[in-house]
């Protein structure tokens, strides 16, 4: 086994923004190898996020995001568990980054329960419709809109959507992320997108 030296729990602190003993154990765990340490501290991170999710969110902030060119403009409401974090930096640029991912993005929702239950009906029988029209049996098109929907759940709710700053990851997965470098629970709670000449 490679000795875990200073340098090394440096680099791996600068790429993840974990502790320092947080970095030493992943590092003594994977025997040095950097990038499994990052893959243990990216895991142990979600785990930790989940444990905060059920704590109370009693502070946060309310962020106005108005787009250049003053078209398109976003109200967003994100609560964490402190005033002291709702001051920080790291909160408030989180805050901004999902203002301006509301406004690029068009969400419907912050979870899939919140989308309108009439418009999950209504896209249920189109899709329904759609796939009727391939000829195939009635398992393999259940199959098929059970598929639909998940993909327009991943395009029209804002916490399965791909983060705009980074697609590869989704925003729930950039909000836990937040958590666990942060150490307190973060909820979007709501949002208002405006776009100038258009309704709800």
């Amino acid at each position: 086994m490679s000795a875990i030296t200073a340098s090394m729990v440096s680099e791996l602190r600068a790429r993840t923004g974990a502790g320092i003993m947080d970095c030493k154990k992943a590092l003594t765990e994977t025997e040095g190898d950097l990038e499994k340490a990052i893959e243990t501290l990216r895991k142990t991170g979600i785990a930790k996020a989940a444990k905060k999710a059920g704590r109370t969110t009693a502070e946060g902030l309310v962020h106005a995001y108005v787009h250049p060119g003053g078209k398109i403009g976003v109200l967003i409401e994100v609560a964490c568990e402190t005033d002291f974090v709702a001051r920080t930096d790291q909160f408030q640029g989180l805050v901004h980054d999902l203002a301006m991912h509301v406004a690029a993005s068009r969400p419907l929702a912050v979870r899939r329960e919140e989308v309108a239950e009439e418009l999950v009906e209504r896209e249920t029988a189109l899709f329904r419709a759609q796939a009727k029209e391939s000829g195939k049996p009635e398992a393999v098109i259940e199959k098929m809109v059970t598929g639909r929907l998940e993909k327009f759940y991943q395009e029209s709710v804002l916490l399965e959507q791909g983060f705009i700053k980074d697609p590869d990851k989704k925003v729930e997965e950039v909000i836990k992320e937040n958590i666990s470098t942060i150490g307190e629970n973060i909820v979007v709670r709501r949002f208002a997108r405006y776009e100038l000449g258009q309704d709800d």
